[in-house]
């Protein structure tokens, strides 16, 4: 993002990506009641199961997440729903990409204001909400500006200065990238 973009890290670098793959994303994060069902029991959660589960799931780590064995991710491709495919996260890329959904500017609606999309710490009453309150990109996402953080396949490391393709971020590094925000 441009630096005088809002809420723009002091880390960025921008650069221009290029991603030759298809990869599909979910509409909404991942919510309370598909935790359960796929995982056999609620997720770690701050606020309880409110609203049938329809809430994000929440306070998951990375490895909650992505462990071989019993993660989220290798329960929900054993169960096949996939066909050929495999669930994964996104790359921090393809997050980008899915999230800005063919507009350049701060949020993925231009001309919409942080409080349209996403629940953050002025509108969210210092909690979750239900997935699918607030307005969807032009590709018909949501809840990607707010509601809780996402977490990307890729480590947290430097971004290149020029062009690139398929990225798939640092070989290595000290924790996971996540984006998007939270509704604190």
């Amino acid at each position: 993002s441009p630096k005088s973009e809002e809420g723009r890290s002091d880390g960025e670098t921008r650069h221009r990506v290029t991603l030759t793959k298809g990869f599909w994303i979910g509409k909404y994060p991942v919510t309370q009641r598909q935790w359960l069902a796929v995982m056999g029991d609620e997720p770690p959660e701050r606020f309880g199961f409110p609203g049938n589960g329809e809430h994000p799931a929440e306070k998951v780590s990375w490895d909650d997440i992505c462990k071989s064995r019993d993660g989220f991710l290798a329960e929900l491709n054993g169960l096949g729903l996939a066909g050929s495919g495999v669930f994964r996260l996104p790359t921090e890329a393809e997050w980008e990409y899915a999230c800005r959904a063919g507009t350049t500017g701060p949020y993925n609606v231009d001309g919409a204001a942080l409080g349209d999309l996403g629940w953050y710490d002025k509108n969210s009453g210092g909690k979750t909400h239900p997935v699918g309150q607030k307005r969807s990109n032009a590709w018909g996402i949501q809840d990607m500006h707010g509601n809780v953080w996402e977490w990307c396949q890729d480590w947290h490391g430097g971004y290149p200065s020029g062009s690139v393709t398929d990225p798939g971020g640092a070989a290595s590094g000290s924790g996971r990238v996540y984006r998007g925000g939270g509704w604190g």
